[in-house]
């Protein structure tokens, strides 16, 4: 195993993403042929392979807007198909999305890092991803300045996601091979991800408990998911492995397995449960214990290297908060149970 490594990085100011961001006001001209295995695709996917680094709805924008050349004539159809020697030409204008994929140097929580592969630990209220109201400042813009390879990666090695104010370990891809190699492991299950979260209510459902519910989006409230009849068909599987490790009054802390990656599920499922995490006003939860942020710490991650296949193991003590509310709710945290 290489050597651990703690990365903190230069501090981001202002004045600093105000220089990044007038560099990136230049429009910047991309040409490529079409090669012999992208024959027949539709036009956005095509752009979407060739230039990883920006999302297919960016490039599909693009599109919209007159920005994209196929034969030295205007593409105006995101869905005509491209032939083998085809010439494409994209002008990478200036949006807030483009914006968004500018370096910007930060403190980078690094506990482990190779040619191929970093585990970060991310700290509450870092996004990890650009979206809209989160154009910069995100995990995204810190990889791309952390190393050079990271520009060519897509969504610069992000393999999975945590939400803003979810804290705890995070794996990124820094070559395309290991990329592609952990998608494929965490699609098939073989990355292994706990988590402690401190719920409302005293555990009542014994020593464990799987749930084993789709969630979907809530019909009710499209900015919050839920339990949904897998019926319907309009939700994912979901699978989580929950159990106590202590119960005071009406509270309790429990470490919970994800057999699924789904949207928000440990916070679905824990509300589904009848235990809302502390914090989580979104799903019912209730802001308590001096918690203002859903009560949920990423403190396990085991897998095996994507490149070499050395079993690799990360546990991750939950920050300063957490910590702080378990002590206020006289919950006791011994750590997990070694595999």
């Amino acid at each position: 195993m290489a050597d651990e490594i703690i990365s903190t990085g230069e501090p981001f100011d202002e004045e600093t993403r105000s220089e990044q961001a007038e560099e990136a006001l230049e429009v910047e001209t991309r040409r490529y042929d079409i090669p012999s295995s992208m024959h027949g695709w539709r036009i956005d996917r095509a752009l979407a392979a060739l230039t990883p680094e920006f999302s297919r709805s960016y490039l599909q924008q693009l599109l919209s807007e007159g920005a994209v050349q196929w034969n030295e004539a205007l593409a105006q159809k995101a869905s005509a198909k491209v032939k083998v020697g085809d010439l494409l030409a994209v002008e990478l204008r200036p949006t807030q999305q483009a914006m968004a994929f500018v370096a910007e140097a930060m403190p980078l929580d690094v506990v482990y890092e190779d040619a191929h592969l970093m585990v970060i630990v991310k700290p509450a209220g870092l996004v990890v991803h650009p979206a809209a109201g989160h154009w910069s400042g995100t995990l995204l813009n810190g990889l791309l300045a952390h190393h050079a390879g990271a520009a060519v990666l897509p969504r610069a090695g992000i393999v999975h996601r945590l939400d803003k104010d979810t804290s705890g370990l995070m794996l990124v891809g820094k070559s395309r091979q290991a990329v592609e190699a952990l998608v494929r492991a965490i699609a098939a299950r073989e990355v292994k991800r706990e988590y402690l979260a401190i719920g409302h209510g005293a555990w009542k459902e014994g020593a464990e408990v799987t749930v084993d519910q789709s969630i979907g989006r809530d019909v009710h409230n499209r900015l919050r998911m839920a339990v949904v009849p897998s019926a319907l068909g309009i939700g994912k599987a979901a699978k989580t492995t929950v159990r106590p490790l202590d119960v005071k009054g009406p509270m309790c802390l429990v470490a919970c397995r994800l057999h699924t990656g789904r949207t928000h599920q440990i916070r679905v499922h824990m509300a589904w449960l009848g235990h809302p995490l502390v914090g989580d006003t979104l799903y019912g939860g209730k802001v308590a214990l001096d918690m203002t942020r859903q009560s949920l710490h990423a403190t396990r991650l085991r897998l095996q290297h994507p490149i070499s296949g050395e079993p690799l193991a990360f546990d991750a003590l939950p920050p300063a908060d957490f910590l702080n509310a378990l002590n206020e709710a006289g919950l006791q945290y011994n750590g997990l149970d070694s595999e």
